[in-house]
């Protein structure tokens, strides 16, 4: 499998989920389900005989993931993906065979419950899907034994005289010969219906309680079967908010936002399934409220010339939500509604869709994600939006100097960068050198009331980092998060991990760090090699004749550094100081270039 797959491992989350893994055409060439995205995709990096994992590993160039709430989800989820898009090396679940509902026929006098794999419009309730069939089978001895329904399809009144082995067997209260009345039946079928809506708490209790007297008796068999029934009837409880009996055709919207970009994630329901999903990433040109963004966000959505369904579920109201209805409908040709849940299960399924936007938005915003991982490692309560980084340079300790890089949102701020010129410290001592970058740096912070940094990461190891802490606590900033970075082991240092902490080499929060600490060590090197060759290069300016220190100044002020000077046309420092004093700069230029 090729290195950029295995590099997007840290960023699936350990959640259950539908994993999809796509060729090089972005041709979807197999789905899964998993319990762990992360531990479960991981499984595909591993040695293995398998011929189809192998045959799949070769064959993908790109792997997506949809959240679920979880592995029961997934499964439906998975089946519906799969009917829709015939991956290639998906085996099974290619046929029409869709999971079982249980099928209650309300509109009878004497309503009976069946096993179907069909939801049918008309006037039966159906509730489901179940995984697996089981389930169902389980779920309709249930009903037959605890609310009497029938499972038959025998005509009442009919021929019967006696009633079948089902009455004996206590799983059914044989309204076809009259033993119950019609009232009576229509009870036990509003009691069904309560259960199968969710409604379950009493009935639980009281299993519950026959379970416990039955364990009290030592009839273990018969409270094994009562902790099954259980076990089903909490199962159903858990219905899938994937799939809808209603038949309903949705779009189901999750927003999440980040800087100035929006990320909407959107479930497309037809026909009560949920057959695909469909995901887009929005930049902003300036910072709106969430329901102008969400305003937008739809309309830029549906720009795409996609199927408009009738009713959209969204997070929250958004803006002018009358005449985005209307602008709807109009492209439709037919009326399109807009619901806001606030609770049950649409609004379990918006959230869903919230938590996968999110998780889009960590996948193309990297830094999102390594923040996230930073402060998990470092036991922040939040993800630091604003690192400081720091280094110090020099060449045995001649021309000190230390630099301050500013990141948020885990990207480079440069218009905050800051060079220091070393002015306490004597010699090479870089871990002094830092204590006083650190000083001069927080005392203007505190005399300016300026923002704080969230992290405050270091180049080095204990020393660097115990210097870091000292002169924060000596300005009252001993709360500061502060993090070193140790060279060549890029081993992590903090006040809690004083043994230092080794991440893996692909986390992209080691990547950000890394990426601070190396932009840190590149400023200060480059501060560093100016005032180095300006010291070079202007000591043998010194001895030049007609050179003094005014024109030096004026030439400095022209070009902004020595290397400009160096680089600046003979003609063009003629006409400033003379063709003679020109000459001699260029000479002396040439000079330290040779013995460079």
């Amino acid at each position: 499998m090729k290195d950029n797959l295995k590099a997007k491992l840290p960023l699936l989350p350990d959640k259950p989920g539908v994993y999809i893994f796509k060729n090089e055409k972005k041709e979807i060439i197999y789905v899964g389900k998993a319990h762990s995205l992360r531990e479960r995709v991981k499984s595909y990096f591993l040695p293995t005989a398998s011929p189809k994992v192998g045959a799949i590993a070769a064959d993908a160039a790109d792997i997506d993931f949809v959240l679920t709430g979880s592995e029961r989800e997934a499964a439906f989820l998975e089946n519906n993906f799969v009917q829709r898009y015939q991956p290639k090396y998906n085996l099974r679940l290619k046929d029409d065979k869709s999971f079982p509902y249980l099928k209650l026929t309300v509109s009878e006098p004497y309503p009976g419950v069946y096993l179907t794999r069909k939801v049918e419009p008309g006037e039966a309730r159906y509730f489901g899907p179940f995984s697996p069939a089981s389930q169902a089978r389980k779920t309709i001895h249930l009903l037959n034994k605890y609310f009497g329904l029938r499972g038959c399809e025998e005509r009442i009144p009919g021929k019967q005289q006696r009633p079948c082995l089902e009455y004996d067997l206590k799983l059914c209260s044989a309204p076809c010969v009259g033993l119950i009345t019609t009232s009576a039946y229509r009870e036990n079928v509003e009691n069904a219906l309560l259960f199968l809506e969710g409604k379950t708490d009493k009935l639980i209790k009281n299993l519950k309680t026959q379970m416990a007297r039955s364990a009290e008796r030592l009839d273990y068999e018969q409270a094994a079967h009562l902790r099954d029934l259980v076990q089903a009837i909490e199962q159903i409880r858990d219905k899938p908010k994937l799939i809808s009996v209603a038949l309903e055709d949705s779009d189901i919207f999750g927003l999440a936002r980040w800087d100035k970009r929006v990320s909407l994630f959107a479930f497309i329901m037809r026909q009560g399934k949920v057959r695909e999903t469909a995901e887009e990433i929005y930049r902003e040109e300036k910072e709106t409220a969430d329901a102008e963004a969400l305003n937008r966000a739809i309309r830029a959505f549906y720009e795409k010339q996609r199927d408009i369904p009738e009713k959209l579920i969204l997070p929250f109201e958004p803006e002018s939500l009358s005449e985005l209805a209307k602008e709807l409908s109009r492209r439709k040709g037919a009326a399109v509604r807009i619901a806001v849940p606030q609770k049950g299960r649409r609004r379990k399924l918006v959230d869903l869709a919230r938590r996968n936007a999110e998780f889009l938005m960590k996948r193309e915003s990297p830094e999102n994600l390594a923040l996230e991982e930073l402060a998990r490692i470092l036991g922040m309560a939040a993800p630091p939006q604003r690192i400081e980084g720091y280094d110090i340079s020099n060449t045995g300790g001649d021309e000190s100097v230390g630099s301050l890089v500013v990141f948020e949102n885990g990207r480079p701020k440069k218009d905050e960068y800051r060079k220091y010129t070393i002015k306490s410290v004597t010699g090479p001592n870089d871990v002094a050198s830092l204590k006083e970058v650190i000083r001069r740096r927080f005392t203007r912070i505190l005399e300016e009331k300026s923002e704080l940094p969230d992290l405050v990461l270091v180049d080095g190891g204990k020393g660097q980092l115990k210097a870091a802490e000292s002169a924060l606590k000596a300005l009252g900033l001993e709360k500061l998060s502060v993090a070193s970075l140790a060279k060549k082991e890029e081993v992590i240092f903090t006040r809690e991990k004083k043994d230092g902490l080794r991440l893996d080499r692909t986390s992209p929060s080691l990547k950000l760090i890394q990426f601070i600490r190396d932009e840190a060590h590149r400023f200060a090197v480059s501060f560093h090699r100016q005032r180095r060759e300006k010291k070079s290069f202007s000591s043998e300016l010194n001895g030049l004749a007609g050179l003094g220190e005014k024109r030096k100044k004026m030439l400095l002020a022209r070009y902004r550094s020595v290397n400009g000077i160096k680089r600046a046309p003979l003609e063009e420092l003629a006409s400033l100081i003379g063709s003679r004093a020109a000459r001699k700069i260029k000479e002396a230029a040439n000079d330290q270039r040779n013995r460079d």
